[in-house]
């Protein structure tokens, strides 16, 4: 893996964590990337790897994750969309390009509109597009239907690293080459406590309220009020590596994806998690980034 640099950058309430790759040139684009609703910055590793420091990459643990956990709310999209400004702005002029995976994705599509200045071309790997919540279910019942197993990991503990690392190499979507040094490190960052009693970094409370956030109205609206052209990577397959993934081409329609500025990609032989961490989905997001980093 890469080196980064360990960095902490004031926002509302005290300091956001962020790591850091460097370009290797001091004028080089930056780009802001934002993980996904219980991941933390190092789930953008390879792709940073892959940028090679054409650009620099800043990527946060966001408000209420891993090295942000101490950081207090109030959480919600709206919340990290003015974190990721705050972030934006303390890197100087020119505009920001804007990525983000899963609910990083929402975030990074209404970060986009309510500060048009800040961000150039967003990049939205997996997420961005949702849809209204069912009114049959209870906040919770909501969240273990969107995302039941990351929210059953919270409650649990490990008796070591290494049992972490057991249970996350026995997960569907990390099978077969899925698994590389890059992908031990961004589990391993999720890590708090003492052994016998490890447990994620991850506060309920911050994931409760930002899995509830997706579905605000507003957070729903924000891809198709985008002030430019985005890009949507989706991945061909699902959170637990099946084969029906978040997105196809009849669910964005039904989004409404078609009347948007995002330009919707399908990355073929990828799921949720593979789609930023392999290798193919990584290279997929780095081009992508340099594309709207890099213009012509």
């Amino acid at each position: 893996m890469i080196p980064y640099e360990e960095l902490r950058v004031p926002v509302t309430g005290g300091e956001l964590a962020a790591l850091r790759w460097p370009a290797s040139a001091p004028d080089a684009p930056v780009v802001v990337a934002l993980h996904g609703i219980t991941a933390n910055a190092l789930s953008w590793a390879a792709v940073a790897r892959l940028l090679a420091g054409r650009v620099t990459l800043v990527a946060p643990d966001l408000r209420g994750r891993a090295g942000s956990a101490g950081l207090p709310g109030p959480y919600g999209i709206a919340a990290h969309a003015d974190d990721a400004a705050a972030l934006a702005g303390a890197f100087g002029g020119g505009r920001v390009v804007l990525a983000g995976h899963s609910m990083g994705a929402f975030v990074a599509a209404l970060a986009a509109v309510r500060h048009p200045g800040r961000f150039g071309e967003p990049v939205l790997v997996d997420g961005g597009f949702g849809f209204p919540a069912p009114t049959d279910l209870s906040a919770d019942e909501l969240l273990t239907a969107v995302i039941g197993p990351a929210m059953d990991r919270l409650s649990m503990t490990f008796p070591d690293r290494d049992a972490y690392r057991s249970f996350w190499r026995a997960h569907p979507a990390f099978g077969g080459d899925a698994w590389s040094p890059e992908v031990d490190a961004y589990i391993q960052r999720d890590l708090t406590g003492e052994e016998p009693a490890l447990r994620s970094g991850c506060r309920l409370e911050a994931v409760r309220t930002d899995g509830v956030g997706l579905f605000q109205d507003e957070v729903l609206a924000a891809v198709r009020e985008l002030p430019g052209p985005a890009t949507l990577l989706w991945a061909e397959r699902g959170l637990m590596n099946e084969e029906q993934g978040l997105y196809d081409e009849s669910r964005l329609a039904a989004a409404g994806q078609p009347g948007t500025n995002v330009r919707a990609v399908r990355v073929e032989g990828v799921n949720h998690y593979t789609v930023l961490t392999g290798e193919k989905g990584a290279g997929e997001v780095a081009g992508a980034l340099l594309r709207a980093a890099l213009p012509g």
